[in-house]
């Protein structure tokens, strides 16, 4: 892998991550794209660091939002954002038990190919037209405790949405923000809900992952410190203005070109 080949999937992950299009299944498209067949441990290496840009974009994002909620957590205060973050932690249970127990199963998704990734495109776009057309306005327009729209019973059901959108091409994104507007959740908080429960679970992965690094082959081989380097800087970058986006299209109720985007992505993944 050179930077530039680098350069491109980090563009692709930043955005891919936030918009409901499917970072995982973009991944692979590119990878086939540019005919890179890297080593598992060079792969699992950029992989990690690609998904600790866009955590970190998260939180540089919603640093506001982040900072408070970590202080009233760790301090106990029993306060809205101790149990907001409670919600947090309990959505991230369900992804946690799939990726514990039932991770070769996922990764045997991984290497079906584009067949695969095209059919979770079109079952992303399905979701997302669902959200559109069947979302609960009058609930939107409910008011509810300021600032947790979101019930424990929701948090928990979006987690499971989340454990799903572990295969290649079902977007993470588009498919709990889209279970939290079918739920009837307040729009301005599901996105950022969204994006918050991703990042205990990707820091997770990139641990285990480091470990097995570390433990295994990964050692003996690297993709190089300057394609890590750029891949990490777009993956940021993008990453950052990708999730300010997606927070104002949400707002705003405009997924349903995203579906129409993915219905198009899915049918090309089929073909090729």
């Amino acid at each position: 892998m050179d930077w530039l080949d680098a350069l491109i999937l980090g563009i692709v992950q930043g955005l891919a991550e936030y918009l409901p299009i499917s970072s995982s299944g973009h991944l692979e498209i590119c990878r086939e794209i540019l005919g890179l067949k890297l080593p598992g441990a060079e792969a699992l290496e950029f992989d990690i660091v690609l998904h600790v840009a866009t955590v970190l974009s998260t939180i540089v994002v919603l640093w506001n939002e982040f900072v408070p909620l970590c202080k009233s957590f760790f301090t106990i205060a029993r306060d809205d954002k101790f149990f907001y973050v409670c919600k947090i932690l309990l959505s991230c249970i369900p992804v946690a038990i799939v990726g514990l127990f039932f991770k070769d199963f996922v990764e045997q998704f991984f290497g079906n190919g584009l067949l695969v990734v095209g059919i979770c495109l079109l079952v992303t776009a399905l979701l997302l037209t669902f959200a559109y057309l069947f979302r609960n306005p009058q609930r939107e327009r409910t008011e509810g405790i300021k600032g947790h729209d979101i019930t424990w019973l929701d948090a928990f059901i979006i987690g499971c949405a989340q454990s799903i959108a572990v295969l290649p091409g079902l977007s993470r994104s588009g498919t709990t923000i889209a279970t939290g507007l079918l739920l009837g959740d307040k729009r301005d908080k599901i996105a950022q809900f969204s994006f918050f429960m991703v990042i205990i679970p990707i820091l997770g992965e990139a641990l285990l992952s480091a470990k097995d690094l570390m433990a295994g082959e990964g050692v003996s081989g690297s993709v190089g410190t300057l394609p890590l380097l750029v891949g990490f800087l777009a993956s940021f970058i993008v990453g950052c203005l990708a999730c300010k986006w997606m927070l104002n299209i949400v707002k705003k109720g405009k997924l349903i070109w995203f579906a129409l985007y993915c219905v198009i992505a899915g049918v090309l993944c089929i073909v090729w």
